[in-house]
């Protein structure tokens, strides 16, 4: 099949249920010859992605009719939640021919989704050298460089020459998809060098690779966060990291693709902190589950608009004489809350980047100033002349001038809030991620009501 014709059917699928529906009966009369016919030309991701719309029923048959080499690659494609549920039902003996197909960081992740008691008879099914690694692997937590690396790379010794190198990689030709270096250690593999594909072809093939490898080489330690990595291999544009510890023997190795895989991972997560959710929350099925993650942030953010109500509350008599005053508060509570998370956003971002460092707050929090003030100021303007020619019962210029100011200092505090508070948590260690919740939407919600009703009073009751 043409690589066009592939794309039309991830399209299909993309925008038409027909298909689904045609697998889901085929699936049903257990038409497996039909199945396997339709799925052959298909891309391991496309497969996956059918399996992703399926029912689990469904997703399971479909799974249980494709080779191991097949099924390695479509089932680390599968989303996490219907992965989970699939290798539940699916032999250990099955389990356990995908995971000797996988690269051993690939195979690590499966393993350690397994309950413990499939995960132990898994890895004595498997090859014992693959199982040693895999349970090497095991003992790293998923979010650092140790728990995304590889333990599979290509190495040869110090004493080795150009034509071991190429040796080297016309043996492992079959096992590694893409090779970017040949990694030069010594006899107790410790790390020295590596050397890139281009050298192997450019040198002669009696040249010792110790003559021509580079030593001085940007490199991973098991324990450093995943987001640390990602954001080193982006900056030093790498394609690959060796992992080494303290002793600079090597452990692995991460490549790019591990890597994108993570920056999708962390951009997920902190899109769930900036709604103040947790990393997880969206991974399980229950309505229970999933309204006891979301339910605390939102009494917080009750609690909060509460206090809000207080404020406006105290300032009954107020409005009960100017209740022009009363229509404009929907404004500006939302200008300070959008205001605020605008610039939190931002702030968040650069942090979590390395974009931004603690010691230039001062700088970036004079540059917030200078757009909030900019900001204010056409936010200002459009009010003063919308209010004056929308509601006919304001008579008075002195009225949508405080209010036009006022909004202005609302959008200057809100923003200046929204960008302070980010830098605060990341000075006491605290993920600035999820400052951008409903706490600064609210807390500026409450400092706009205290603002406007200061400016009314100040102005017209003093």
């Amino acid at each position: 099949m043409s690589d066009e014709k592939i794309q039309n059917v991830k399209d299909v699928i993309q925008i038409d249920e027909e298909l689904l529906d045609n697998i889901s009966e085929l699936i049903e009369n257990r038409a497996s010859k039909n199945l396997l016919l339709l799925l052959a030309d298909l891309h391991p991701a496309d497969i996956a992605e059918i399996i992703n719309h399926l029912n689990t029923d469904d997703a399971l048959f479909l799974f249980n009719l494709l080779d191991s080499s097949t099924a390695g690659e479509v089932i680390t494609e599968v989303d996490e939640n219907h992965r989970e549920k699939i290798l539940k039902r699916v032999d250990s003996f099955k389990i356990a021919a995908i995971v000797e197909e996988l690269d051993t960081d690939d195979a690590t992740d499966i393993v350690s989704e397994l309950p413990e008691s499939v995960a132990e008879d898994v890895l004595k099914k498997i090859d014992p050298e693959d199982s040693v690694d895999v349970k090497a692997l095991l003992q790293y937590p998923d979010d650092s460089a140790g728990g995304i690396m590889s333990s599979d790379f290509l190495y040869v010794l110090d004493e080795a020459t150009v034509q071991d190198g190429i040796e080297e990689v016309k043996k492992n030709s079959d096992e590694f998809d893409y090779v970017y270096h040949i990694y030069v250690l010594d006899k107790n593999d410790k790390f020295l060098g590596l050397v890139q594909l281009k050298s192997l072809i450019i040198n002669s093939p009696d040249t010792k690779l110790s003559d021509i490898m580079k030593t001085d080489i940007i490199y991973a330690t098991p324990d450093m966060d995943q987001e640390d990595v990602a954001q080193m291999m982006k900056k030093y544009d790498l394609v690959s990291v060796p992992v080494l510890d303290e002793n600079r023997t090597m452990l692995g190795r991460i490549t790019i693709d591990d890597v994108m895989e993570v920056m999708q991972e962390e951009a997920d997560e902190d899109l769930q902190k900036v709604a103040g959710l947790a990393e997880d929350q969206e991974l399980s099925d229950s309505i229970f589950r999933i309204s006891r993650i979301r339910l605390p942030w939102l009494v917080i953010a009750l609690v909060m608009e509460l206090i809000a109500a207080l404020v406006l509350s105290g300032y009954e008599n107020i409005i009960s004489e100017m209740v022009i005053a009363t229509f404009f508060i929907p404004v500006v509570m939302a200008m300070g809350g959008s205001s605020g998370t605008q610039a939190a956003i931002v702030m968040v971002r650069g942090l979590t980047t390395t974009d931004i460092w603690i010691g230039e707050s001062m700088k970036k929090l004079m540059k917030e100033f200078g757009v909030a003030l900019i900001n204010g100021l056409v936010c200002g303007l459009i009010l003063y002349v919308s209010a004056s020619i929308l509601f006919d019962k304001i008579d008075s210029i002195k009225f949508t001038l405080v209010i036009s100011f006022a909004l202005l200092t609302i959008i200057i505090v809100a923003t200046m809030v929204g960008a302070f508070i980010p830098l605060l948590l990341r000075k006491f260690g605290v993920d600035p991620a999820i400052a951008t919740g409903p706490f600064v939407t609210t807390t500026n919600d409450i400092l706009g009501l205290l603002i406007y009703l200061s400016f009314i009073i100040f102005f017209f009751f003093s």
